[in-house]
């Protein structure tokens, strides 16, 4: 990329007068920010980056390049192509998948509508073009679904919060019960219920049709199965797991596998390799590998379906069953889908690329059946496996006691079993199914959320923040005016005296940790002055989450209290005491434009806590939160924008 070019001398001169005006609003220390300095001759070439991480003004003079036609080619996250009417002769996208915040999912086809909807610029171009780069398997549904799938639903997003509660609370004409019932999300709920009281009836229909003679004892055998299906899928978890299964995963070593309803006959164990999945990589592109989880993938020689017209390698192919042609290969499969492990080994020949090996190997498999007519003799997970746990013991003991009750039961050796089975199964599952459909019935008639309404008064009450009739009080007056942050605990702060003994630049330290939404490898080094008040305050969180779990409001106490972040406060305490904006980036990995746009929502917050302060009339709180926001307010972190 540095050898290319995209720009005219002429269009040069132009990126750097536009470039220059732009920073001209900043002092000369800001000016001389990494980020500044190295993005110039990128932008000069005609190349752009957006994204969060940048600094604002930074990001308006990209967009207003891009705009006049000086960058060719921009290197931009979904922010700028969902939400910005940037036009572009081409769009391409680098990948199918995102990273939204807890998951890697399939981009919506709303989303690839949005962004593929750029391409193309009114007036200028006869066409768009859309470049999807597919770096992965994709499933074939899951690219349909991108390229030809419905547009994203509008649902309602509605939640209750304290200070929702608390400003109904306090007008008159209405309540927090009168909202929920004109609520939006309620009335999504309630036009279903046409729809749904039709489901209901048709699977009631359903149930009583089916008419099953001595259906109460093909009821209890059917429990016994169902319950030996549940203790042998935690016998399966038991000998999976890696440290008892890895080293009886010898090459030869028969084994059986079961992949959804598939069930496979026995297979040789070949190879078997760990896969580091599902860890995301960390901020300025290092990547966290303690965040992954590890999985066995085994490579085993099965007798399959094959299916030539399959691109997919990662689907097992079926298995191959009454006398069906298929063939013998070796299949990469999940060592959690192990269902028996025999103690028998075969010869595995050195090269099996050769079908004639792989056949040969088979009939030797074909052979030890023969010799077992009942299955190859298994491991035994007490003995052989050695596996100790008292709860794996206690399973395995339940499974002899009812796998002697089946056995025992007078339906078991019944000429009409799988008949009189498979018939029961599937009035269960229409049981089921109508118990399900009855309960989302009821729910949608119901208001929905009153329930955690009425949790979240009771611990409004608890709390002293209402009475028992629903008057505010003190705090609750308080919280109302806190609507960008845990408006709870802000108030125990407050009423704790917490901020009255910090100094501006400490109450606004620790306000950073309500704002602050970014994760950093480096935990802040705090002296005792922000640490002494840190503690206090992860204190009054612990206190709060006990108070909800005995009303009845579950809240995990350690994820609640982490959900205050401290990784800003050396940040912002230093900021209040005058360093500039470039030694704040070396004291952190977290990105120039999250730490800016982190700072603009405590001022924020700031501003509502001076009204919070008027409420109770305490001047000199008022006058220590007007100062932190003097403190904090300066330089390019509230640089005006080019757009005003």
């Amino acid at each position: 990329m540095t050898k290319l070019d995209f720009n005219t001398t002429a269009e040069k001169q132009l990126v750097d007068e536009v470039f220059s005006n732009a920073m001209d609003v900043l002092n000369e220390d800001d000016r001389r920010l990494p980020q500044v300095e190295n993005l110039l001759p990128l932008l000069r070439r005609g190349i752009g980056i957006h994204h969060g991480g940048l600094l604002p003004i930074l990001k308006e003079t990209i967009e207003i390049l891009f705009g006049e036609g000086l960058i060719k080619a921009l290197f931009a996250t979904e922010t700028f192509s969902m939400g910005l009417n940037m036009p572009a002769r081409t769009v391409l996208f680098t990948g199918v998948r995102k990273f939204d915040g807890s998951d890697y999912r399939w981009l919506t086809s709303g989303e690839y509508i949005q962004m593929s909807g750029r391409a193309g610029r009114r007036g200028l171009d006869d066409k768009g073009i859309v470049i999807l780069m597919v770096d992965e398997k994709v499933p074939p549904a899951a690219g349909r679904d991108i390229v030809k799938g419905l547009p994203d639903p509008i649902n309602s997003a509605f939640h209750l919060t304290y200070n929702m509660v608390l400003n109904l609370l306090r007008v008159e004409e209405i309540n927090p019960e009168f909202m929920l019932e004109r609520s939006f999300y309620q009335f999504q709920n309630q036009a279903a219920i046409p729809g749904l009281y039709e489901n209901y009836q048709t699977k009631l229909e359903d149930y009583n049709k089916t008419y099953i003679e001595k259906e109460d004892v093909i009821a209890v055998y059917y429990d016994i199965r169902e319950e030996l299906n549940t203790l042998g899928k935690e016998f399966r978890t038991y000998i999976t797991k890696s440290e008892y299964l890895l080293p009886f995963l010898q090459p030869g070593r028969l084994v059986k596998i079961k992949n959804n309803e598939d069930e496979y006959d026995w297979g040789a164990v070949i190879n078997f390799k760990k896969i580091l999945e599902n860890a995301p990589g960390g901020r300025k592109g290092r990547a966290n590998p303690a965040l992954g989880s590890v999985k066995i993938q085994v490579d085993l020689l099965l007798h399959v379906v094959t299916d030539p017209s399959s691109q997919d390698t990662d689907v097992i192919p079926k298995p191959c069953i009454n006398n069906q042609h298929g063939e013998v290969e070796v299949v990469a499969v999940d060592s959690a889908l192990i269902t028996h492990i025999s103690s028998v080994r075969l010869y595995v020949p050195n090269d099996l690329r050769s079908k004639d090996n792989r056949r040969g190997m088979f009939k030797a498999i074909k052979e030890v059946k023969k010799r077992f007519p009942e299955g190859p003799p298994l491991l035994d997970p007490l003995k052989d496996m050695k596996i100790n746990d008292d709860k794996f013991v206690d399973i395995v003991k339940k499974i002899e006691i009812l796998e002697k009750k089946m056995y025992s039961h007078p339906l078991h050796k019944d000429p009409n079993l799988n008949t009189l089975y498979s018939t029961y199964e599937k009035k269960v599952v229409v049981k089921n199914e109508l118990a399900d459909a009855k309960s989302k019935l009821e729910a949608a008639k119901s208001v929905l959320q009153l329930d955690e309404l009425k949790c979240r008064k009771r611990i409004l009450r608890r709390m002293g923040f209402c009475t028992n009739t629903d008057v505010i009080l003190m705090k609750g007056r308080v919280a109302c005016e806190l609507s960008s942050a845990d408006e709870l605990l802000i108030t125990e702060l407050i009423f704790n005296g917490v901020f009255q003994q910090l100094s501006s630049a400490q109450a606004c330290a620790l306000l950073s940790c309500f704002v602050c939404d970014e994760k950093s490898n480096q935990f802040p080094k705090l002296s005792e002055e922000l640490s002494g008040p840190l503690r206090q305050m992860q204190d009054l969180a612990r206190r709060i989450a006990k108070v909800s779990t005995e009303c009845k409001f579950p809240l995990d106490e350690d994820s609640y209290v982490e959900r205050f972040k401290p990784f800003l406060m050396d940040i912002v305490f230093s900021w209040c005491n005058g360093s500039t904006f470039s030694d704040l980036c070396q004291m952190t990995d977290i990105f120039e434009g999250s730490i800016i746009r982190a700072m603009r929502r405590l001022e924020e917050l700031l501003r509502q806590m001076v009204q919070a302060s008027k409420t109770i009339g305490n001047t000199d709180l008022e006058d220590k939160f007007n100062n932190a926001i003097k403190l904090i307010k300066r330089d390019i972190i509230f640089a005006s924008s080019l757009y005003l």
